[in-house]
């Protein structure tokens, strides 16, 4: 692989789609920046998986984002960075790594009852990761931690809405507000796919906090930090690329509902 510069794309993965909702955020806030996405929805999801697997799966995807070139590489996964981020940044020392995390910080200063409520995975919600981020910023605050089993496939079958989704999800978010939850954090990249099924079972005095755009700030800052932020001028080149290791045919129906265009992934080697 040959040193990346500038004008490289960004890697970005996740266990499956849910990535895209950080993807987007990048998108929008980078739009001169190629992109590679990788969907590892043939494994998904993370959250169900022993910590070994899902190291092994990261190193995997990371190694062939490094080898279609990234500069830099965003981990659009709650449960990876949760579990293992210093380590896999120790294991690729020479390329930045931008990582998502649940936004307990910003949920524990929006609170006005003093309660928030995370939703993530099972090994989100058990990973030493957020344990960490827990006892350093929400001191003082009560956090529900819920673990939302389920969720993540509804999202990779692309089932958003419905009955069936709307009881799925009321099942772990009615909880947390019975308890006097008044902010929840999203813990998983796929569920901001469920936000308006949650906004409409919490109503609106209920405060709902997606990282995704704090993951794309710190994405240009740490690209302009390193001088390899994309000029602006080729913009209009900037392209998307998708990978899965999922069914195609599927992933290409999922993906281009959720990317709100058409799109052909490449299947994952």
């Amino acid at each position: 692989m040959t040193s990346a510069g500038s004008e490289a794309p960004v890697g970005v993965f996740d266990s499956g789609v849910g990535g895209l909702s950080v993807l987007r955020e990048i998108h929008a806030q980078l739009p001169a920046e190629a992109l590679v996405y990788v969907a590892d929805s043939g494994n998904a999801p993370y959250g169900e998986k022993p910590a070994a697997f899902i190291e092994a799966r990261a190193r995997h995807l990371i190694d062939h984002l490094r080898g279609c070139g990234a500069k830099a590489i965003v981990v659009a996964c709650n449960t990876v960075t949760g579990l293992m981020i210093e380590h896999l940044r120790q294991h690729y020392p020479q390329t930045p790594i931008v990582a998502i995390e649940p936004a307990v910080k910003p949920a524990a200063l929006a609170t006005r009852s003093g309660i928030i409520g995370v939703l993530a995975t099972r090994q989100t919600v058990a990973s030493p990761g957020l344990a960490r981020l827990v006892q350093a910023y929400a001191q003082g605050t009560q956090v529900l931690l819920q673990a939302c089993p389920g969720w993540v496939e509804r999202v990779e079958q692309g089932l958003l809405d419905g009955p069936d989704t709307e009881a799925a999800v009321a099942a772990y978010v009615r909880p947390l507000l019975a308890q006097g939850a008044d902010t929840l954090v999203l813990g998983c990249t796929h569920y901001p796919f469920l936000a308006p099924v949650i906004r409409r079972l919490a109503g609106n005095g209920v405060q709902i906090i997606d990282p995704a755009a704090a993951v794309a700030r710190e994405l240009g800052r740490r690209l302009a930090q390193a001088g390899l932020a994309a000029p602006i001028q080729t913009e209009a080149a900037a392209g998307i690329s998708f990978w899965t290791s999922g069914d195609t045919t599927r992933a290409a129906d999922v993906i281009g509902r959720l990317w709100g265009r058409p799109v052909q992934p490449h299947p994952l080697p």
